[in-house]
């Protein structure tokens, strides 16, 4: 079952609409609370059909979406909806386990955060994802950076966000392409977890940096390992092929 809460045309008209899919209705009241609270329009779903009948209808900016619903888990509701339209997905999770991160990442979520955890970093991280999602729906690629990125086999067509290696397309995530964008626009050039953070999450703090780490791992396992290098206490660099900035 769905439930709507939304807010003065006026306010959510300026600010974003979001759908919230979490089986323990307290905590699915406690978010739309906080997030009407910012003068955002929330839809509350409460299982998995549900979840998937409101990201159709409510046409989102981002999704708050618990992997664990009834009817079907938050995975499959992923899979579904990921090809209904540009908006970011939160996951949320009661596991703290990397291989479950990697999963959710790699049926489409662009961020994870587990259970209990802070509203107000909730909030920071679905405004931070909204500004994204609207940023490459609206600007894929800036006046003062190349609309193509050749490195090698690596090809990046920033007007369409495909990518391809050796002539085969990989199918990333809004977040996995705007990490590689920000990677290959300084290829060889070691750019800290702090940095990409910033840059790609627009986060001013260090707190999601094992987000960078899973969305790099998700990165090598579509892309090859061998594409992005770690430098150990510092943060990661996109290896360069010999002779390719020729």
């Amino acid at each position: 079952m769905m439930r709507t809460s939304i807010t003065p045309a006026s306010a959510a008209e300026h600010h974003a609409r979001i759908v919230v899919v979490e089986d323990e209705r307290t905590i699915a009241r406690t978010i739309s609370d906080r997030l009407s609270a910012e003068g955002w329009a929330v839809a509350i779903a409460h299982d998995g059909p549900s979840g998937v009948t409101a990201i159709e209808n409510f046409k989102p900016d981002a999704v708050v979406l618990d992997v664990m619903l009834p009817g079907f888990d938050g995975l499959e509701v992923c899979r579904r909806v990921r090809g209904l339209g540009e908006f970011g997905v939160l996951m949320l999770t009661a596991r703290d386990e990397e291989a479950d991160m990697l999963v959710g990442l790699g049926v489409g979520a662009d961020d994870y955060m587990t259970k209990p955890f802070s509203m107000r970093e909730l909030v920071a991280r679905l405004k931070a994802l909204v500004r994204r999602v609207r940023r490459s729906s609206s600007a894929p690629a800036t006046a003062n950076a190349p609309s193509t990125i050749e490195l090698g086999d690596l090809h990046i067509d920033r007007d369409s966000r495909r990518v391809t290696r050796g002539g085969t397309e990989a199918h990333l995530t809004p977040t996995e392409y705007d990490l590689l964008v920000c990677l290959a626009l300084a290829p060889g050039t070691v750019l800290t977890r702090e940095q990409l953070l910033e840059d790609v999450w627009d986060w001013v703090d260090a707190t999601g940096t094992r987000t960078v780490d899973s969305h790099v791992k998700a990165l090598r396992r579509k892309l090859g390992s061998d594409l992005v290098r770690t430098v150990h206490g510092v943060g990661y660099a996109l290896e360069v092929p010999e002779g390719s900035l020729a």
